[in-house]
């Protein structure tokens, strides 16, 4: 029988991975597996899967939040979805034929360049994302980058997918976040249907901390929206220096 406590854990950790996702544009997942498995003394396996549930609602309320705003650019989501859901699939079959430690030193290089880049551009609040043959290409390669990164190393897009479509196709910080979230909602859908038939995922725990995260996902979003976007980027950039220092330590325990 699960304790009170482990349940005020649930709506605790929702309501952070919520705020953090609206105004990062990120599912949580990073947050929300480690205090799973600190807190609720959740297994690996089971904590990403129940935080992988858990987007689903925290992914929803975030892109309605930006929604209303017009700060979501649909037709860039679903080519982003077409790529990425390819791409996880490749990612789940270089599983066990790539070495993950290499793949997890490239990523935190990857994260690192992402990081020193963002202080050289600022993101115009009235910038579009302008598709032609070149940028739908780009966004499918973007996309299957994403899908292989989350099949081989089972992370989230979001810390990806914003700088990038902020720094290589010229979108605002806002449609970038907006964006991220959207792509989120299919990946999650899918991703929790596979761990529900090999129960590695809590449905109860998942729905009650994805339900607590939508109470503070439209403050993040607020907040996203009302700060200026340079101080986005250095806030945006200092989350990507956690996940940067926290996938280090893994790969260093060789998790």
């Amino acid at each position: 029988m699960r304790r009170r406590v482990d349940w005020l854990w649930f709506v605790l950790i929702g309501l952070v991975a919520g705020f953090l996702s609206g105004l990062f544009g990120v599912g949580g997942g990073i947050l929300m597996v480690p205090l799973l498995t600190m807190l609720a003394k959740f297994d690996q396996k089971k904590a990403a899967g129940t935080s992988l549930g858990a987007i689903v609602p925290i992914s929803i309320a975030g892109v309605v939040s930006y929604a209303l705003h017009g700060d979501v650019a649909l037709v860039v989501a679903l080519i982003l979805c077409i790529g990425s859901i390819v791409g996880a699939q490749l990612g789940s079959h270089l599983l066990h034929r790539l070495p993950k430690r290499a793949v997890q030193w490239a990523f935190i290089v990857f994260i690192v360049a992402v990081i020193v880049s963002m202080f050289f551009v600022i993101p115009s609040r009235d910038a579009d994302i302008h598709l032609d043959a070149l940028s739908v290409i780009g966004l499918i390669v973007l996309g299957l980058f994403v899908g292989v990164l989350s099949g081989i190393l089972g992370i989230g897009g979001g810390a990806v997918i914003v700088p990038m479509l902020i720094l290589l196709f010229g979108a605002s910080d806002l449609v970038a976040k907006g964006t991220s979230l959207a792509v989120m909602i299919p990946t999650a859908i899918s991703g929790t249907i596979g761990n529900a038939r090999r129960r590695n995922v809590d449905l109860a725990a998942a729905i009650t901390v994805g339900v607590s995260a939508c109470v503070t996902t439209s403050l993040g979003a607020v907040l996203a929206g009302a700060i200026d976007p340079m101080v986005g980027n250095i806030l945006f950039a200092c989350f990507l220096v956690f996940i940067a220092v926290q996938m280090t330590v893994r790969t260093i325990r060789g998790r």
